[in-house]
């Protein structure tokens, strides 16, 4: 037998197939098809977990994703998942799960004592305590720490593997309930691309916990295997099970979450546990139902008290008895169909309690005909039991529903069903920026106008609860979605069904008590997070007129379930104290995802290697054949140096540095960001990204370029050419072109949408081979046809020619402050071209250098490097570059820099520094001060930026941000360095130290 409570027939599971699984240390026997909530409930286990702040005793409520309080720990560390739903978990065998939040046990949790304090510790108590003394913090933290947050990680390696895939379809239905189904089935015999998507494991939605539907005269679950036959047959249409869409955003894009193996008791090797489905959709059917809302009353959180719907599931699709003896609460007419289906499960209902004053509806004229006892214009004003509901107090309420006015009845129960009315599930639509609208009749907020084009809702997401209703509504939505995605439709077939909605209904959001609110019993509004009605009475007292800051104040709605059950009581709960009507008070902010996903799903394959992967040049095998030594360029494997027999790095460098001033130096520079832009309006967009002028760059032409954020720091810099009246070239720092890249699209894209350019990245089509020293002239002329004299291609010029036989771009541009030509070839050419220049260049002695001796060299100029001379807080004007800066053109950071702090003279400036000892050389990092203490602290002035020994110069070289440091030329500041050793240095009077007018790169 798989539970006491289990019926011996019927409902969606497996009776010939059992299950063992393992709850908080004991075994226990379920069914396949269950899920470990239902599976539970079989064996009679109510309790499952405690409340996060005052660990009350907490039970089942919902047999959905909007389960508030059965939140488990599954499976064993490594592979164990933390806070994940009961009523989503799919029994297997051999499953292990434990309640959390509970210590030493769920039976007995030391952690109840809170309940005893609860004045102490109110909604926002958090903002108000802990502050002193302050030395106590460090005793406070540990505590609140050890208290903070639910379940518990893994502490090993996740052992699973996940994946990533894409998808496009025509038309996107969400939820494969009764309108979901319907619309699949139109869209797709009309010959549209449909994706069916639906986070249960079978179809069907509502219809799966439904005892007596039907449709086209027949059961319900009939249609619905004859509908999921005739999709599976469509070629064109796709259905994913399992699958949650966790959000939608902009322009038709959606993602989804697969469970691939979670539900199965051993994964196979080739599979992943989840995938994620990056879908693009033309058109969006959101038939994603409907969640009935509790009510808030007093003590409403015990064990045993759960959604009349909720009830209907466990009973009709799990074949399971919530209870023995029943009482059910409601204020519309869907609760009666819980009280139903419970007696004809052999239930006893003993009473249903009604808050409306004259029930009506379909159901509640067959629960009269069953001679269910129906109090009216009654109300549950507080339940007993301490691990599980036993009894519930029932009275009658006054007229305007504020007050108890009648004489008070017990009545003994071990299950409460109630049923507050019904909330369309619009997280996705509202995600999509769609507008809310209130419907007062049915107390909830449907979808209005959508803001992304091809979005509409159907079924008892749109307000229809009724079978009949969902039908139509989806048959048409999916007709017309499939008609505006470009499918001649023909006219929706719809089944035929009786409609039955919940009206009328009578919407109370507070139900009174004969005890004052907030004492002795607690209304709760969000059950996971322990918040009341009388915490929310509490943040309006405190000033807060916004629904969002009441939100944050009392931490309604910002469980794991979002608020999915609370939110709407919560919002009215303030509107009645406000006295103003609920849609004056506004909604929440739905945010993605729906439900919790796991981090897995967005790394996918990117891990280990994959996910930071070591990307070569073209020329690499050279490298690594002739002896360099590498060092990580952002993802880039580069060149560091090439020690010859016996050199040391400092030898080696020196050699190499050297021989680019002396004849000859080559570099791989493939790795530069190199961006194609292209487009009429190409010259505009760089005259607005970089600080000075771009519009009248000639052809042919390369410019220097200072990028700034809208802070107006330095975030790049590079040599843009142009190739072309519409087409440009730039380049980038190595580890900055993918942030580059981002920066200018982001302004195209949400800033600028009106200007014409197009953007592509080129890094990786181009090798590029740097020429450097006296001789790259006389090299390049032996290997290429273009005319290299100084007036035919000027320092700043471009040319395209042939090199080594392949088709080249030269462009004469200089990071050394030699005469140099960076040739970019197609990469596939690379390496033959670079070997050929090797060849070519012995004559010349020509030497490969590596990225330290590139540093030494453009330090010897006196050349910044983005991210080296800059960290985020460095403007053009501390770098004294003040001469790039356009003051009569707009550009991204020039209002920030006219802000009064950006002129300030004691701002860190970039200087040229000068050890005493010619032969010493400052560590990069050393800070630098005007006096020297005994011992720390010390006023620091500034920090060595780059540091090194120029063999040119015959000496150490360094540059440095100091505070007001060009005011400070022929200072001897002092470098306090670890071991107590000082090192005196002096502001040199340029940070140029080689060549300061420049004609070795303009020869």
């Amino acid at each position: 037998m798989s539970g006491r409570m289990r019926l011996p027939h019927g409902g969606q599971v497996d009776h010939n197939k059992p299950l063992r699984f393992t709850f908080n240390g004991k075994s226990y026997q379920g069914l396949a098809g269950d899920s470990l909530a239902s599976a539970l409930l079989a064996n009679g286990v109510h309790l499952v977990g405690r409340s996060f702040k005052y660990h009350r005793p907490r039970g089942i409520v919902t047999a959905g994703p909007e389960e508030p309080n059965a939140l488990v720990q599954v499976g064993e560390d490594p592979r164990t998942d933390p806070n994940m739903k009961a009523t989503q978990v799919e029994l297997v065998e051999g499953l292990n799960a434990r309640s959390q939040n509970a210590w030493p046990s769920v039976e007995f949790d030391i952690g109840a004592v809170n309940s005893l304090g609860a004045r102490l510790i109110p909604a926002g108590f958090y903002y108000k305590t802990f502050m002193w003394p302050a030395s106590a913090w460090k005793a406070y933290e540990h505590f609140i720490r050890r208290a903070a947050g639910l379940g518990t990680a893994p502490s090993g390696r996740d052992p699973d593997r996940y994946d990533k895939t894409f998808a496009h379809c025509d038309v996107l239905v969400v939820g494969a309930g009764p309108a979901g189904l319907a619309a699949a089935l139109a869209a797709g015999r009309a010959g549209a691309r449909v994706i069916l998507i639906e986070q249960d494991a079978l179809l069907g939605g509502a219809l799966l916990s439904a005892s007596a539907e039907t449709i086209d005269g027949r059961p319900a679950l009939d249609w619905v295997r004859d509908a999921q036959t005739e999709l599976a047959a469509m070629p064109e249409v796709r259905i994913l099970t399992r699958s949650v869409v966790y959000g939608a955003f902009d322009h038709g894009f959606y993602g989804v979450m697969e469970n691939v193996t979670d539900h199965l008791p051993e994964a196979p090797d080739h599979l992943p546990r989840h995938r994620l489905w990056k879908l693009r959709a033309k058109q969006a059917v959101f038939c994603t139902g409907a969640i009935e809302r509790p009510m808030v009353f007093a003590d409403n959180d015990r064990p045993g008290i759960m959604t009349a719907s909720a009830v209907q599931s466990y009973l009709n699709r799990y074949a399971v008895k919530p209870g023995r003896r029943a009482v059910v609460f409601t204020n519309n007419d869907s609760g009666y169909g819980a009280a139903l289906d419970l007696t004809a499960a052999g239930v006893e209902v003993a009473a249903v309690v009604d808050l409306r004053a004259a029930p009506g509806g379909p159901l509640t004229e067959r629960a009269e005909a069953a001679g269910l006892r129906i109090l009216a214009d009654h109300a549950i004003i507080g339940t007993e039991g301490k691990k599980r509901v036993n009894k519930v107090r029932v009275a009658e309420l006054s007229a305007e529903g504020d007050a108890v006015v009648g004489a008070v009845e017990e009545i003994d129960c071990d299950l409460l069903a109630v049923s507050g009315g019904w909330s369309p599930t619009v997280h996705l639509f509202c995600h999509a920026k769609g507008q809310l609208v209130w419907d007062a009749e049915q107390a909830c907020f449907l979808p209005g106008q959508a803001q992304q084009p091809g979005q509409r809702a159907a079924g008892a997401a749109n307000g229809g609860f009724g079978l009949a209703s969902c039908l139509a509504e989806g048959a048409a939505a999916g007709a017309a979605a499939a008609g505006e995605a470009g499918f001649a439709a023909g006219a929706a077939v719809t089944a035929s069904a009786e409609d039955r909605g919940c009206l009328p209904g009578r919407w109370l959001w507070l139900v009174p008590s004969d005890k004052p609110l907030g004492k002795k019993a607690k209304h709760f509004v969000d059950q996971q997070n322990d918040v009341t009605a009388a915490d929310l009475k509490l943040a309006l007292r405190e000033g807060y007129r916004s629904i969002e800051h009441v939100k944050r104040y009392t931490t309604t709605g910002m469980a794991t379930d979002q608020g999915k059950l609370g939110n709407v009581n919560a919002i009215g709960i303030v509107a009645d104290d406000f006295g103003r009507p609920l849609p004056e008070v506004g909604v929440t902010t739905f945010r993605p995802p729906y439900t919790p996903v796991s981090f897995g799903i967005f790394a996918g394959r990117d891990v280990d290697d994959l996910l930071d992967p070591i990307r070569r040049t073209p020329m690499h095998a050279w490298h690594e054949r002739n002896g360099a030594l590498f060092e990580d360029v952002g993802q880039w494997r580069r060149p560091w140096y090439y020690p010859q027999f016996g050199e040391d790095i400092h030898a080696a460098v020196n050699r190499e540095v050297k021989a680019v001033r002396e004849s000859l130096g080559v570099l791989d520079a493939s790795t530069l960001g190199k961006i194609d832009i292209q487009g009429p309006d190409a010259a505009e967009f760089l005259n607005r990204v970089y600080t000075n002028a771009w519009k009248k760059l000639d052809i042919g032409r390369c410019r220097y370029g200072l990028m700034l954020g809208e802070d107006g720091m330095v975030m790049d810099d590079g040599v843009t050419t142009r190739l072309g009246e519409n087409h440009f070239l730039m380049t980038t720092t190595t580890g900055n072109a993918a942030p580059v890249l981002a920066h200018l699209e982001d302004y195209l894209q949400t800033e600028w949408p009106d200007l014409k350019v197009f953007l592509t990245s080129v890094t990786e089509q181009f090798a590029t081979i740097t020429l450097s020293g006296p001789n790259a002239r006389r090299l390049l002329a032996e290997l290429s046809d273009a005319e290299l004299s100084a007036n035919a291609l000027p320092h700043m010029g471009y040319t395209a020619a042939r090199v080594a036989g392949a088709p080249a771009r030269i462009f004469r541009i200089s990071f050394t402050g030699e005469l140099s030509y960076e040739i970019n070839v197609p990469a596939s050419f690379g390496m033959a071209v670079w070997q050929t220049v090797m060849t070519a260049g012995e004559r010349y002695g020509i030497t490969p250098y590596g990225t330290e001796a590139m540093h030494v060299l453009r330090a010897e100029k006196g050349y910044i490097i983005v991210g080296q001379e800059t960290d985020g807080s460095v403007t053009p004007l501390d770098l004294d570059m003040g001469w790039i800066v356009s003051k009569t053109k707009d550009f991204i950071g020039k209002r920030s820099l006219t802000r009064e702090d950006m002129a300030k003279p004691d701002r860190k400036q970039l200087v040229g520094i000068l050890t005493t000892d010619p032969d010493e050389v400052l560590p990069e990092g050393a800070q630098l001060v005007e006096t020297v203490q005994a011992q720390p602290p010390m006023a620091m002035l500034g920090h060595i930026t780059s540091s090194y020994y120029s063999p040119n110069c015959g000496r150490s070289i360094a540059m440095a941000l100091v505070k007001g440091g060009l005011a400070r030329k022929g200072e001897t500041l002092y470098a306090p360095l670890v071991g107590g050793r000082v090192v005196p240095c002096v502001v040199a009077d340029s940070p140029v130290f080689f060549d300061p007018d420049g004609e070795r790169m303009r020869g």
